[in-house]
């Protein structure tokens, strides 16, 4: 009789192994789209048996155990930092494409050379006073190019400094969530897959705007850093990153602030912070306009073009000191160059001087002069137009590298995915799978329960006076 109730008690435990096991396998499949979420098991443990000793054999759920690979979830985080590093790169460098059209049609180039034929033109008739009024609408044409263009640059700068602020919101919104989730993890939620799989979601997202290193602590809270030293989130704790514009101490070309970010504690971080979209959005800020249109210590290419066309147009229009310059800019801050250049209001056309007075004298030696530089050498070897599309060709070489980065990351992306996904995400076949098989073994444990039911009443009957 003992027997027959130790293998009921042994069938019951079983059943309820297998239930549990079923109750797993039911949570995975419903939260085989859940994003984060890690696929669980529940392995069963074979209890002991000895008929020697009266140990009745049976089996019994285990812990239940994550299929979470931290170094899958690692290598996903890593490839969407890259990802969106570029792809940050590619949306800041397309709006910055627009302001360097080369096609000589629009902006810069297109003015430039309006300008050098109205002085070639003027001398051909060097006393026309239609040639020279055409010479002063055109001077007047590229001086607002070169303002449209800097006034552009400038926007870009304005531009990135809101998306620098709203990114920093963002972190810092995604590490208050994380922050919340160690509270609940903290307060006895440690096995909890969905608390789990919202950290992973979470994680997953924050990465995108910054180099993340998440590391899980013994009692299951994460603590996470960004560029692997600046704490965020450490247990119950949260730590705010900041923006701000600043100048260094003693700037050459005061007026010109750069980007700075900071961690909580007040420290400059942004030399630290290079990747995600943050670190693309740092770089573009602090260190890709203001090669064009200037910054604390350089003065930027577009303000060295306009400088130098300015002036090399003056000195020819001035030979010997006399005539009048034509154009007229800050002087003051040689950053300012492009967005104040203008032309002057003393000049005119019929101040337009013609003739250089040599030695030998020429009718028309200034226009001339002014016509050839076209194809002369004026700035760092190359003609006026060739160095606007050297500095075209920086932008359009960047983008072509971020849009060719942007492409390989999120094929790379989607094999580290993949990779993740085979490691610990929810195979629905494998689910079905192992739903059958202990659907099968339930039913024959319940129907080895009903017989030895069934056996057990029928002893109980015969033994019965």
């Amino acid at each position: 009789m003992a027997n027959l109730l130790a293998a009921l008690g042994s069938t019951a435990g079983a059943l309820n192994a297998f239930d549990q096991v079923l109750q797993v396998t039911q949570n995975n499949v419903a939260n085989a789209s859940t994003p984060g979420y890690a696929k669980e098991s529940l392995p069963l443990e074979a209890m002991s048996f000895d008929l020697a000793t009266g140990a009745p054999g049976g089996v019994r759920a285990g812990q239940i155990e994550s299929a979470r690979d931290q170094y899958a979830e690692q290598a996903v985080r890593r490839q969407n930092t890259l990802l969106g590093a570029a792809q940050q790169n590619v949306s800041s460098l397309n709006a910055l494409q627009r302001l360097f059209d080369i096609s000589g049609q629009t902006g810069i180039p297109y003015a430039l050379n309006n300008l050098l034929q109205s002085f070639s033109a003027w001398a051909q008739s060097p006393s026309d006073a239609t040639a020279r009024k055409n010479v002063m609408n055109q001077a007047a044409g590229v001086a607002n190019a070169f303002q449209q263009t800097a006034a552009g640059l400038n926007s870009a700068e304005r531009d990135a400094e809101q998306q620098l602020q709203s990114t920093v919101t963002q972190i810092n919104r995604l590490a208050g969530q994380l922050q919340q989730e160690n509270v609940q993890i903290m307060s006895g939620s440690k096995r909890d897959p969905g608390i789990d799989a919202q950290i992973h979601s979470t994680l997953e997202q924050l990465s995108q705007y910054g180099d993340v290193t998440a590391l899980q602590q013994s009692d299951g809270t994460m603590t996470v850093l960004l560029n692997g030293q600046t704490p965020l989130v450490v247990a119950d704790k949260q730590y705010q990153i900041g923006f701000q514009l600043g100048e260094p101490p003693s700037p050459t070309y005061p007026g010109r602030p750069s980007a700075v970010v900071t961690a909580a504690d007040g420290s400059d971080i942004t030399t630290q912070t290079t990747g995600g979209q943050l670190g693309a959005l740092l770089n573009i800020r602090n260190t890709v306009l203001p090669s064009y249109i200037g910054g604390a210590s350089q003065v930027g290419d577009l303000n060295t073009l306009a400088k130098q066309f300015a002036d090399t147009v003056n000195g020819l229009l001035t030979p010997g000191g006399t005539g009048v310059p034509l154009f007229v800019y800050d002087n003051a801050n040689d950053t300012n160059v492009a967005s104040t250049l203008t032309v002057s209001s003393s000049a005119s056309a019929s101040a337009l001087t013609a003739v250089d007075p040599g030695p030998p004298s020429v009718a028309n030696g200034v226009p001339l002069a002014l016509s050839a530089l076209s194809n002369s050498t004026q700035i760092s070897g190359a003609t006026f137009s060739g160095f606007f599309g050297a500095m075209a060709g920086r932008v359009g070489s960047a983008l072509n590298d971020a849009t060719n980065q942007q492409q390989m990351q999120q094929s790379t992306l989607a094999q580290a995915q993949n990779l993740r996904q085979q490691v610990s995400g929810v195979n629905l076949d494998e689910e079905a799978t192992t739903m059958i098989e202990f659907q099968r073994a339930y039913d024959a444990n319940s129907r080895l329960l009903t017989v030895l039911d069934q056996i057990t009443q029928d002893a109980i009957n015969i033994l019965q006076p």
